[in-house]
């Protein structure tokens, strides 16, 4: 039996590499939301955060809203 090397290319196991964009007139804030928010490799991560957030508000929306017809008459 032979061992097989891997194919050459990105590690699954790593992180992707990207260039970094230096804008010396870019905010803090507006570069914290290019590297965290929208970057490629935390968007499935953060759309889940939003996704969890919005149905936890949903459903205390819905409570406030039609919790009393959860009360027996």
């Amino acid at each position: 039996m032979s061992s097989r090397r891997a194919a050459p290319g990105p590690s699954p196991f790593g992180a992707p590499q990207r260039r970094a964009i230096h804008d010396p007139n870019e905010s803090a804030f507006s570069r914290f939301v290019r590297e965290q928010i929208f970057a490629p490799e935390n968007l499935p991560g953060n759309i889940s955060i939003l996704t969890a957030v919005t149905v936890f508000f949903g459903g205390i929306a819905a409570i406030r809203t039609w919790g009393d017809l959860m009360i027996p008459a």
